[in-house]
């Protein structure tokens, strides 16, 4: 997992800042002691501008000292200088003390060391602080944009936690919670680093419930926390609290709008169905009431004419019935095919066949192209057939008056490839994959006939079957609609 880090070098808070007034380092007492030898050089050397020359050259080296070594660094470079000045000024005397003129030239550079340690010192640890401040609200400010960034809570605090190990020095950091009773757990170990050193659990706690826990735990033998770094530890973790819940009101937004969809989609439904199962049994109720009544008299034809209306409107309400009931199959997992040695080309014949006659009734024609030598797949023969069907229904139904409707059957590489093509006003591209949902009949023609069952039914079948179907602009005008069928589905049966 690629691990997000801080730019620019980021230290472990332990290193952020030393004690407050320095300390005699070895890289100290050397800077001290070069400055008090170059301070003695340059004092030898302009002596003879007097006194006040020699202190002024001391002073500085007693200042160098303490600007580079803090308190403790001022007062060595403070001594050296004590010890120095007297024998600079006279060269043949044994060190002492015991004159005035030396113990205020002492006490003088003990004052300036310890008022440029003290400056330095604050200006030291003001500087720490700054740095570690601003390290804190960078380090803040990345594990915000990270937990907001609107991915899934798991990618969020596998960042999250990967995050914390360098800055804060961890070999293990560990994030447990539980959201409305899913489970997350995020974990990042420190790469050639043992755990087993000091450990700090802080509680992740959203909308006042504690849902989880933060673990960070440092290598063996490395110092507790400091509380600077607790209060850092909790920021995070506040942060964290946020992002989680965040998350859970999504998760609670998206399940509610599921419900309201589906409250939709069941309205949608009973209202399609019931006025889609109202239409054939209003004609066939009229045929049989015309029928029946004994003040009308019906000549042969006439009688013949109503007969067969009763006759397709109860195909045409079978059918529905049918559509309803492989609908309800295939939302429960149930739409399994009985797969036996398939012509394609004899079931495409009896499709055209059948709905031929009913299409020229509307005026439109239809055409039926096969290939030459066509295979024969596994397939169940009677969903294949309704798939066919469907398909033809729908190109039909939106093909003008003088159309042409083309079955075509063929084959591809390792499939069988069968195109519906009609002459109507043709699917936006937007609207290709939603015409495959069930009750969907499209935003230019919503009050079309049909209850928009059978292309998601015909999807549903190809997919058994282990094919693919689709949408493509006809040439010129119109749509086709083709679906494989994979011929190494094929087995001997």
């Amino acid at each position: 997992m690629p691990s997000a880090r801080l730019s620019g070098t980021v230290r472990t808070m332990s290193s952020v800042a030393g004690p407050r007034w320095g300390r005699l380092t070895g890289r100290t007492v050397m800077i001290v002691l070069l400055a008090t030898l170059g301070a003695t050089v340059l004092a030898s050397a302009t002596r003879g501008l007097g006194a006040g020359s020699v202190v002024a050259v001391f002073m500085l080296a007693v200042t160098i000292s303490a600007v580079s070594g803090g308190l403790w660094g001022g007062v060595l470079g403070a001594l050296l200088a004590a010890i120095a000045f007297p024998i600079l000024e006279e060269p043949d005397t044994v060190l002492r003390f015991d004159e005035l003129t030396d113990l205020i030239a002492v006490v003088v550079f003990l004052a300036v060391a310890i008022v440029v340690g003290l400056l330095v010192g604050n200006v030291t640890d003001e500087r720490a602080r700054a740095t570690r401040r601003e390290r804190e609200a960078r380090l803040l400010a990345q594990l915000s944009a990270k937990l907001l960034s609107g991915d899934v809570p798991e990618r969020v605090l596998d960042d999250f936690v990967q995050i914390l190990l360098e800055p804060l020095g961890l070999a293990l950091c560990e994030v447990r919670a539980d959201l409305d009773g899913h489970e997350i757990t995020a974990s990042a170990t420190a790469a050639g680093v043992r755990p087993g050193g000091p450990s700090e659990a802080v509680p992740l706690v959203v909308a006042n419930d504690r849902v989880g826990v933060l673990i960070a735990e440092r290598p063996a033998a490395s110092r507790p926390f400091s509380r600077d770094e607790r209060l850092l530890l909790e920021a995070a973790v506040l942060q964290a609290a946020v992002a989680l819940d965040r998350a859970r009101l999504e998760a609670r937004a998206r399940l509610a709008q599921v419900d309201a969809e589906t409250n939709e989609l069941r309205a949608a439904m009973f209202s399609s169905v019931t006025h889609d199962l109202r239409t054939p049994l209003a004609s066939i109720k009229a045929g049989v009431t015309s029928l029946l009544d004994p003040s009308v008299h019906h000549g042969e034809r006439q009688q013949r004419d109503l007969l067969q209306t009763v006759l397709e409107e109860t195909d045409r309400l079978n059918r529905l019935v049918g559509n309803i009931l492989d609908l309800a199959k295939i939302r429960a997992g149930a739409l399994i095919p009985r797969r036996a040695r398939t012509a394609v080309d004899e079931v495409a014949e009896a499709v055209v066949g059948r709905i031929g006659p009913r299409a020229a009734a509307a005026g439109v024609r239809v055409e039926l192209d096969l290939g030459d030598a066509l295979p024969e797949i596994a397939a169940d023969p009677m969903q294949l057939d309704q798939v066919m069907t469907n398909l033809l229904e729908n190109a039909v139904r939106h093909s003008p008056g003088g159309g042409v409707v083309r079955l075509q059957v063929g084959v591809v590489p390792r499939a069988v490839r069968v195109r519906v093509t009609d002459e109507g006003a043709g699917i936006d591209l937007a609207e290709r994959e939603r015409v495959f949902e069930a009750f969907y009949r499209g935003q230019d023609s919503p009050e079309s006939p049909g209850a928009g069952l059978g292309l998601a039914i015909a999807k549903a079948v190809v997919t058994a079957h282990g094919g693919k179907i689709w949408v493509e602009p006809a040439a010129g005008r119109g749509t086709t609609f083709v679906f494989d069928v994979p011929i190494e589905e094929s087995v001997v049966l």
